[in-house]
C-alpha cells in the first residue's frame, strides 16, 4: 500500500472539490478548498518528499473557457516533477503524447474509452497504440446504482454500463498497466470511505489500484489497508492539511510505511 498524492485542477486553480456536483453547464461545483497556490506549488512539495505515482486531474472540458488555464497548470506541475506524476483528464490517443511529453509518468483515461454507455474497446486500442499498455491508466470510478457500482464518465456525470466487479475487474486488467478508482459518492466529503467498494479492490491482484474518496482519519486509512489486504494504494484530498484538513502528510506517510512494516 501506498500513500499517492493529487491535484485536482478546475477552472485553473488547484481545488477539492465534491465530487458529485461537478457540472460542465458553467463550469460549476460545490467546493470544499480553493488553494491560493499553483499547481506547481504542490508538484514541487511532492517531488521534494519523495511522494510519487501521484495524479494530476484536469477537472475542466476542452470546450470550457477554463480549459486553456486548466492545462497549463497541469502541464507546468508534470515539468516539475517528470516521471512522479500521472495525468488525466480529456485525454485521448490525440492528445495523450503531450502529457507524456511534459513528464507525465502515465496517463490516466476514462470518457475516451467508456463512450455512449459502454466500453469502447476500439478507442481502448487506439490509446494502447498511442501510449503503450504500460503507460495507460484506467480511471473506473464509479458511483453506486442500487446494490452495485458502474463507472461513471464526463467527470463523474454520466453513468455507463460498466458494473464493477471482481470480475469485471480482472479481465480489463490485462488492458492496462493500473487503476484508478474514485468512490464519487464520497469523494471530497472526508466523511469517511467506501467500505463495499474496497472490498472489491482488495481482490484485484495483477496490477496496482489506487483509491480515492472519503477519507478522514488515519484510521480511514487502516481500513484501506485491511480491506484492500495491503495491496490497494490510496490518496487524500480535503482531509489533507495542504488542502485545508486536518490530516498532516508526513503523519499518513508514517502510518503507510508502519502498516507496510508490519505486513511484512
Amino acid at each position: 500500500m501506498r500513500f499517492r498524492p493529487c491535484i485536482d485542477i478546475h477552472n485553473g486553480k488547484v481545488k477539492q472539490l465534491i465530487g458529485g456536483t461537478l457540472r460542465d453547464s458553467g463550469d460549476v461545483a460545490s467546493e470544499n478548498y480553493v488553494s491560493p497556490h499553483p499547481a506547481l506549488y504542490y508538484a514541487h512539495l511532492y517531488r521534494e518528499k519523495g511522494l510519487g505515482g501521484g495524479h494530476v486531474i484536469l477537472l475542466n472540458g476542452a470546450d470550457s473557457s477554463y480549459y486553456n488555464a486548466t492545462r497549463s497548470q497541469a502541464l507546468q506541475a508534470l515539468g516539475a516533477f517528470p516521471g512522479g506524476l500521472q495525468a488525466g483528464g480529456g485525454i485521448n490517443d490525440e492528445n495523450a503524447e503531450v502529457f507524456l511529453e511534459a513528464g507525465a509518468s502515465h496517463v490516466i483515461v476514462t470518457s475516451f474509452v467508456f463512450r455512449n454507455g459502454e466500453l469502447n474497446e476500439r478507442n481502448l486500442e487506439k490509446l494502447q497504440r498511442a501510449v503503450g499498455r504500460e503507460r495507460l491508466v484506467l480511471d473506473l470510478s464509479c458511483r453506486k446504482r442500487g446494490e452495485d457500482y458502474f463507472v461513471v464518465t464526463e467527470r463523474w456525470q454520466n453513468f455507463s454500463d460498466f458494473r464493477v466487479t471482481r470480475e469485471s475487474l480482472s479481465d480489463l486488467s490485462s488492458q492496462c498497466a493500473e487503476f484508478l478508482i474514485h468512490g464519487v459518492d464520497v469523494e471530497g466529503l472526508a466523511s469517511g470511505i467506501d467500505e463495499g467498494l474496497l472490498s472489491i479492490l482488495g481482490d484485484v491482484t495483477t496490477i496496482p489500484v489506487t483509491y480515492a474518496g472519503g477519507v478522514r482519519c488515519l484510521e480511514d486509512i487502516e481500513k484501506i489497508f485491511q480491506l484492500g489486504k495491503g495491496k490497494v494504494d490510496f490518496t487524500v484530498g480535503s482531509a489533507l492539511s495542504l488542502f485545508g484538513g486536518a490530516l498532516d502528510p508526513d503523519d499518513v506517510e508514517g502510518l503507510t510505511t508502519s502498516l507496510q512494516t508490519h505486513k511484512g
